[in-house]
């Protein structure tokens, strides 16, 4: 993949978008739907052909860097933007989950408050760079954006609830960001660069003096970003935070917990790899005893929840600490196999966590559709009366208690980790290699999958005993919803079968992935050989 402008468009288009909707009146929604959809599927589009692109070739050996050098600075002292099997994996599942999330909300949750769609847009911005930087120092500016741009969302619709949960949420994360900038300092102190690629040669030639300081400062680094994957006892923000935020905020924030499972994954394995000398697998046992700790808080808060919402934030708890899991038991020592099942899993948890959000709303609607969802609302987060006005046009579904609870269904199966959704394929993808792995002690492998079998099985039972309550136990009439509000929610679960039906093809992909992230010089080597413009390699 030679350089071209493809690579910064994720990060142009949802800008662009973003502040042209700042120009527009609030009550212009019609024309802001219009831009924030357009751009988000141009989004897709260029995920899709950035993906297929970082499969590289033959002579690539399967693996291709794709960069971008802003001001056309040399590597490593300029800004440079990376692409690979990974961060266009992490883009294409962000577009995939933004476009049902933000058709839901144009049926009516974006005219709780202001500037919905310039903050969506922001935010998906902030994911895009962050999953595209190539140094430290820009991965903290994008982290930035998305957080500014994630408070704004939390808190849209006001109301006492997502108050406290946002000032909690803010406060938090404004922790993290210490956290990180102490991590990035010492870090650049010791080695005198940020950039992610130079990091992966330097890190192998440290005196052993430099150690101390190094780990000092990717242990206050991976805390920062622990924090947003939520891990435990980092956790105790997430579920109420994620409860309180309108049913597509708290979609969209499925995949932002995975913004730090990638920072960890993305830098573990560059900078403490199998090839990195005294330094390799440094963090591998807190990751592992983290992620089985996050597993177990995470079931445990299903089943103690009473409402869908606290336990679906808890679901993606468990989403998070399995695949910190796997990550630091690939950091161990484990192969690239147990990984790859890792990243089919993650997809399918992200997917199937943002369509249980969105069914949320529509499962608990009583009588008068979606007018009387908007009344309530705005009772009950303080929205002014100029605000109630008359709900979009659409069509109520029929038979919608059955599609409702065949899409509640479909989730329970994926999340639980049955036969035969994605769920079930990416659990055995992942515990397959873990327990066949020589060099692992047997008990912690068994244990590691006892741990899944039970988080599986609490998801199971709260979930049954949700649906149960719903659909079995309820004697009011049948809610009325809108087609454009359940679309979305099917088309997620489309994405899932898609997964199910493409398990081996997207399984390849995946084991490809984990094999080059295990040999970080592929990362490097690729990105230290991007010529600059003025070399002569002019970009198409």
């Amino acid at each position: 993949m030679s350089a071209h402008h493809l690579i910064v468009a994720p990060i142009l288009i949802p800008f662009v978008a973003g502040a042209l909707m700042l120009l527009y009146d609030d009550r212009q929604r019609k024309a802001k739907v219009a831009i924030s959809v357009g751009s988000t599927v141009a989004l897709l589009l260029v995920a899709a052909e950035l993906l297929v692109g970082s499969k590289g070739n033959a002579a690539s050996g399967g693996n291709d860097i794709g960069f971008y050098l802003l001001g056309d600075w040399a590597v490593p002292f300029g800004i440079a933007l990376v692409i690979d099997r990974l961060s266009a994996l992490m883009l294409l599942l962000t577009a995939l989950l933004a476009i049902p999330t933000l058709l839901y909300a144009s049926a009516g949750w974006h005219r709780q408050g202001k500037h919905f769609h310039s903050l969506f847009q922001f935010l998906l911005m902030g994911l895009n760079g962050a999953f595209l930087t190539g140094d430290l120092f820009n991965l903290f500016v994008f982290f930035e954006v998305l957080l500014a741009a994630s408070y704004g969302l939390l808190l849209h619709g006001s109301g006492q609830l997502r108050i406290r949960a946002g000032l909690h949420y803010i406060a938090i994360n404004l922790a993290a960001s210490l956290l990180f900038l102490i991590g990035v300092s010492l870090i650049y102190g010791v080695t005198g660069t940020l950039n992610m690629a130079h990091l992966a040669r330097i890190v192998p030639t440290l005196a052993e003096a430099d150690l101390p300081i190094l780990h000092a400062g990717a242990a206050l680094l991976g805390l920062a970003f622990l924090v947003k994957a939520g891990i435990w006892p980092l956790s105790f923000w997430l579920p109420t935070a994620y409860m309180a935020g309108a049913a597509p905020v708290a979609a969209m924030f499925a995949i932002m917990t995975k913004v730090g499972v990638y920072v960890i994954l993305r830098v573990s394995m560059l900078l403490f790899g199998p090839a990195a000398a005294a330094s390799a697998g440094f963090g591998s046992g807190v990751l592992i005893a983290g992620g089985m700790a996050t597993v177990a808080f995470g079931l445990l808060g299903v089943l103690a929840s009473q409402g869908l919402g606290r336990m679906t934030a808890n679901m993606v708890l468990i989403s998070s600490g399995t695949v910190l899991g796997v990550v630091g038991f690939a950091l161990a020592g484990g192969g690239p196999e147990m990984l790859g099942g890792a990243l089919y899993y993650l997809v399918s948890s992200t997917l199937a966590t943002g369509a249980l959000f969105l069914l949320i709303e529509p499962m608990s609607r009583e009588e008068g559709g979606i007018a009387a969802m908007l009344a309530l609302t705005a009772d009950a987060y303080g929205l002014d009366e100029a605000e109630e006005d008359e709900p979009e046009v659409g069509l109520a579904i029929p038979g919608t208690l059955t599609v409702l609870g065949l899409s509640f269904g479909a989730c329970v199966l994926a999340l639980a980790g049955l036969p035969p959704l994605s769920g079930f394929i990416g659990k055995i993808a992942m515990l397959a290699p873990l327990l066949a792995a020589p060099g692992f002690d047997p008990l912690l492998g068994w244990a590691f999958l006892s741990l899944l079998f039970l988080a599986g099985f609490a998801t199971l039972i709260g979930l049954v005993r949700i649906g149960i309550q719903t659909f079995w136990a309820t004697d009011g009439s049948v809610p009325k919803v809108l087609a454009l509000e359940i679309a979305p929610v099917l088309g997620l679960i489309a994405l899932l079968v898609t997964l199910t039906v493409r398990a081996e093809d997207t399984l390849r992909y995946m084991q490809a992935t984990a094999r080059a992230l295990h040999e970080p010089a592929i990362y490097a080597d690729g990105v230290f050989a991007a010529p600059r413009v003025t070399e002569g390699s002019a970009a198409p």
